[in-house]
Order: structure tokens, then sequence, then C-alpha cells
């Protein structure tokens, strides 16, 4: 058999076989058109992050006393204490408020899970830490907030 180029197709010689490594029609297999896939763009450690800055600002917008304090997250506190596992840190000689992540997640009671109430909890607890820090009811630190809820 003769192609239309004039020579013989090379999966025509009796007992060759092509390679596995070419695909249907005797070309070299081509890399792939695009990457790899890539992880998701947006994680836990993202969304927690985005949360805690967006309640954070806000109090700062607010509240003159939370200006120069910074907002920090860990992952877990380095001991629990006599009331349990603690959902934050307050310094107030270095004025820094720290965020413990994992526990905040996975020990919040959400009535509903999803991802807007995952993320008033997170909200929630930045206001609790911010008026422990304030020695305020956390309902006081940002009523306007809430007034349509």
């Amino acid at each position: 058999m003769v192609s239309r180029r004039g020579r013989a197709p090379r999966h025509a010689t009796p007992g060759a076989r092509r390679p596995n490594r070419h695909d249907r029609h005797g070309r070299v297999g081509r890399s792939a058109v695009v990457r790899p896939p890539i992880g998701p763009l947006e994680t836990r450690f993202d969304r927690f992050d985005i949360a805690v800055g967006a309640a954070a600002e806000f109090l700062r917008s607010a509240w003159t006393d939370l200006r120069d304090v910074s907002f920090e997250i860990a992952s877990m506190p380095p001991e629990s204490d006599a009331d349990g596992i603690p959902r934050w840190h307050i310094d107030r000689d270095a004025r820094r408020i720290v965020l413990y992540r994992i526990p905040v997640e996975r020990l919040g009671h959400l009535h509903r899970d999803d991802d807007l109430h995952r993320r008033m909890a997170v909200e929630g607890t930045v206001f609790r830490a911010a008026a422990e820090y304030l020695d305020r009811d956390p309902w006081d630190l940002g009523p306007e907030r809430f007034r349509y809820f």
C-alpha cells in the first residue's frame, strides 16, 4: 500500500508496530495546551484572612482606640486554659489581638453550614475579641453594621 506522498506508511510494514507514544496518526504525543490544574485560588485560610481583615478594617475606622492595634492570625493557641481552648489572645502592651483560626473554624456552632454563616462566625469572633480589648460589649462596636438584620 502506497500513500499519496509516494511512500509506504510506517505501520504498513508486516510485523512492525507503532510505539505506544504515537497517537493514531503516527505522530509523537504533544504536550498539553494548558498547565496541570492548579489548586484552589481561595483556601480556608484565605477566606478566614479576608473575613478578619474586613472586620478589623471596619473596627479601626469606627474606633480610634483600635487604629494602632494589629490583628494577627495563628493556627492554634500554645495551650488551653481553665475555660477550654481560647479563640483569641489579647496583648494590650504590644497592642495586638491574635485570633486562632482552627478553634474558631472547628469549634464554632453554626446553625447553617455555608460560606455566609462561616464568615459571620469569624467576624463575630473579631468583634468579641476587639470588645474584650476595649472592655466594651460587642454590640456597642458596630450598631449600624447590624441595623438591617
